[in-house]
């Protein structure tokens, strides 16, 4: 007898318990409904659910990514672009994410694409390319805004690719090279005016000096020296001439 009660109270038993006993893991929330009301939350760990009576549907409490597709968008300044983006959001509040909401992760992706096209639409293409930071911000800024009713929050947004027409690209790409040229030329101006500056200095302290420019003259001509396979033709200036003749010498005698 206590063998077939063993033999069959057991399996009875083990089937009783699998059919009430209900797992909620430590990154997860049951939302209880009792006869079909909200009958409250149920923390991580075993809970009793009676059948027929009572149901429970668990809710992740995890940060959750969600891939936004590609939007087709016309910028302020009337260039279409295709955008896709991705959203970071958890649940905060599971009562409200399943009563409020009928599928929260269709809504926020939803949500997400519609608030995508509005908020480029109010921005012209430089700002969308250059401040891609400050429109995600005002993406998630709009949609943690509307999900608050479903118990939402958006952690972040980020733009992962702006795509432009062909024509559009290239329009974009000589802009870019004629920037590049126009900062060219103004580095190279502006060295030029250094270099004529440091030159006039110079030539300003030569002529000051007495027979600096004759010394200056010798040292070029010794670093022409310097390489033999260089030859040199060498007008002698009359100052020189009279230089020589100052320091002693005569010009005949040379």
């Amino acid at each position: 007898m206590i063998a077939f009660l063993l033999t069959v109270g057991v399996p009875v038993v083990i089937g009783l318990l699998a059919a009430v006993l209900r797992q909620v893991n430590q990154y997860e929330q049951g939302v209880m409904f009792t006869m079909g009301r909200f009958a409250g939350i149920n923390k991580p760990g075993w809970r009793v659910v009676v059948p027929v009576f009572q149901s429970m549907v668990k809710v992740d409490m995890r940060v959750k990514a969600v891939d936004v597709p590609d939007q087709k968008a016309i910028t302020k300044d009337n260039i279409s672009v295709s955008v896709n983006a991705v959203i970071y959001y958890k649940v905060v509040d599971a009562e409200k994410a399943i009563l409020q909401v009928e599928d929260f992760f269709h809504a926020v992706s939803q949500l997400a694409q519609t608030t995508m096209r509005n908020v480029v639409g109010e921005v012209e293409l430089d700002e969308l390319l250059g401040a891609r930071d400050k429109v995600s911000e005002r993406i998630r800024q709009i949609v943690d805004k509307a999900s608050d009713a479903w118990g939402i929050k958006v952690d972040n947004v980020e733009l992962k690719d702006v795509a432009l027409p062909n024509d559009m690209e290239r329009t974009i790409a000589k802009q870019a090279e004629a920037e590049r040229e126009r900062r060219a030329v103004i580095i190279k101006a502006q060295g030029e005016v250094a270099a004529a500056e440091n030159m006039a200095k110079a030539a300003a302290i030569l002529g000051r000096s007495r027979g600096a420019l004759h010394l200056r003259t010798l040292q070029s001509l010794n670093d022409l020296s310097s390489d033999q396979s260089n030859t040199v033709i060498f007008a002698v200036p009359l100052e020189i001439l009279r230089a020589f003749d100052k320091m002693g010498g005569e010009p005949g005698d040379v």
